[in-house]
């Protein structure tokens, strides 16, 4: 049995640019869940990911960050994400 630990990452992105990184991120996985915030530190979204999330799931949760970045100039995307107690340490994440 493994060790899990819970990091978080902080990424400030522009509105047009909201989804196309929410994907990156999606894409670069072992992501828990992704909050996105307004700047006075509001929480906008909550998406909590699990194993099992994918395809036609997450048509909805793609209308509403589509929305949210027809409105919001600036926003921060909040990553939480799984590090199994076995994987090497160190190296930055991006």
């Amino acid at each position: 049995m493994s060790d899990e630990r819970v990091r978080t990452s902080e990424f400030r992105v522009r509105g047009e640019n909201l989804v196309g990184k929410v994907k990156e991120i999606l894409h670069e996985g072992n992501v828990r869940r992704i909050i996105i915030k307004n700047d006075e530190d509001r929480t906008l979204l909550e998406i909590p990911l699990t194993l099992g999330v994918v395809g036609a799931i997450l048509a909805p949760v793609w209308a509403a960050i589509g929305a949210l970045a027809a409105l919001a100039a600036d926003l921060r995307i909040v990553v939480e994400r799984v590090e199994r107690g076995d994987a090497p340490h160190g190296g930055n994440d991006a």
